[in-house]
């Protein structure tokens, strides 16, 4: 995801609407697939793959899906969450257990407001560091090859 994504990801829907549609939403708190997609820098094919993985549930009015307040916050925890290099079910698991705990982790720390435990963290950093040796090794190995080319 890219840097403007993610501020994106965070920011405020009421810079994407009008002074009249942002008082409606604060009221109602829904959102649709078109103001999530745009305001986070997501498809909707994207937002459907969500859906249907049940990490967010919007509801229906007809055949428009609603997104409320809870599925906008999860949508930016799972968007996080990728950002972090976690995999869907991964993610899963964690908006699971905040759900159950209701966002109170024991001797977890907040990172982007998903709550991860020390173990956690420690895993996604080796497994990050791996991937970030393999693209160094990719890299050079390119980079060799290239420079041994002609120049056209």
């Amino acid at each position: 995801m890219s840097r403007q994504s993610l501020a994106m990801a965070g920011s405020s829907i009421h810079e994407t609407r009008s002074p009249a549609d942002s008082a409606d939403a604060d009221q109602a708190g829904d959102f649709t697939i078109s103001d999530l997609a745009r305001d986070f820098g997501v498809t909707l094919r994207t937002l459907r793959f969500y859906e249907s993985r049940g990490l967010i549930a919007p509801s229906r009015s007809g055949m428009t899906r609603i997104y409320s307040a809870r599925d906008r916050a999860r949508l930016a925890l799972i968007l996080k969450g990728k950002q972090l290099g976690f995999t869907l079910v991964e993610i899963r698991a964690m908006l699971a257990n905040e759900d159950k705990k209701g966002g109170a982790g024991d001797a977890a720390a907040s990172v982007g407001g998903l709550q991860l435990s020390r173990e956690q963290i420690v895993e996604q950093l080796d497994l990050l560091r791996s991937q970030r040796a393999e693209i160094e090794s990719a890299i050079t190995e390119l980079e060799a090859s290239l420079s041994r080319m002609p120049k056209a």
